[in-house]
């Protein structure tokens, strides 16, 4: 019985713990989860100066538990700050799928009393996610990661932000690391480094790149904004399904895979630092978005789509 209880008591006082760090060592109740979690979306940006006095920072609110989570902490995080948060969701059209999210991303908004702006691709680019891939040899997840991407810096430069903040946790981040690795692909890897500023492109920060997946749904279901939502049924067909799956069994197997990978990253970036010099921007000659060809990918991809 005693070994029972102790299994299930916070290690920093006598309640209940809620959750088990098992790569720490931690049981944590629910008021002590809630503190470290928003202590380490603090610690994040203070380390990576993600956020500096007087700054307007747009939070990309998808109204998933990632991105509420996301709202949520900063707006706690920055109270009292002199630094200014404004929301933004993007609209991709997916049917049975974004109508769901969207209206919880209205109601956080709402709550925080934060300005909310919605933008959709078809009013952007003319079409709806499910017509760009209707028919098409491209994978769903590129035509949707280039133009959420285009939407947001386009958006966040409309609403005057300094700053472009998303809601990738610790999953996202070492998801994206090993897919780099498996398709060896070590430019775009190392684009999770710390980039300088660059004419058109508004920075973008992560302050949940710590923190895993699962932690994120119970600080929002503890804080009663957590939206019961669908998984994109496009997500299945991507190489990020299978590690995600892969990363998943790992980190059941051996606790601390994840964050493992992360710091492991972080090294390599460490070590490359003044190797391999950012690329200068250019200007797209149809819709003057910073790229680094002549056309940008949006365009190129909506020049595609017309044919």
């Amino acid at each position: 019985m005693q070994t029972y209880r102790s299994c299930m008591i916070c290690s920093k006082c006598d309640e209940k713990a809620i959750i088990s760090q098992r790569n720490l060592g931690l049981r944590l109740c629910q008021s002590h989860f809630v503190e470290d979690f928003e202590q380490r979306v603090a610690e994040t940006i203070e380390k990576n100066a993600m956020v500096s006095d007087g700054e307007r920072i747009a939070v990309a609110v998808s109204g998933g538990k990632d991105s509420t989570a996301l709202l949520l902490s900063l707006h706690k995080v920055l109270a009292g700050a002199n630094v200014e948060l404004v929301a933004i969701t993007v609209d991709e059209g997916i049917a049975g799928y974004r109508d769901d999210t969207i209206k919880a991303a209205k109601e956080i908004v709402g709550q925080l009393k934060i300005e909310h702006e919605i933008v959709s691709f078809r009013e952007e680019y003319g079409y709806d996610l499910d017509e760009m891939v209707r028919g098409k040899d491209v994978a769903p997840c590129t035509f949707c990661g280039v133009f959420r991407k285009s939407a947001l810096n386009r958006t966040a430069k409309r609403l005057k932000a300094t700053k472009v903040a998303t809601g990738h946790n610790l999953d996202d981040e070492v998801q994206s690391i090993m897919m780099n690795y498996l398709k060896g692909d070590i430019e775009r890897l190392m684009r999770n480094r710390p980039r300088r500023v660059q004419p058109g492109l508004i920075p973008r920060i992560k302050p949940l790149r710590v923190i895993p997946e699962k932690e994120t749904a119970i600080y929002s279901m503890i804080n009663g904004v957590y939206a019961e939502s669908r998984e994109c049924p496009y997500a299945q067909l991507s190489l990020r399904a299978d590690v995600r799956d892969m990363i998943n069994s790992l980190e059941s197997i051996f606790p601390g895979t994840k964050q493992s990978m992360l710091q492991g990253f972080e090294k390599i970036a460490e070590m490359a630092k003044g190797k391999g010099g950012q690329i200068e921007l250019g200007s797209c000659r149809d819709c003057k978005e910073p790229c680094v060809k002549d056309l940008c990918k949006a365009c190129e991809l909506l020049g595609r789509l017309k044919c």
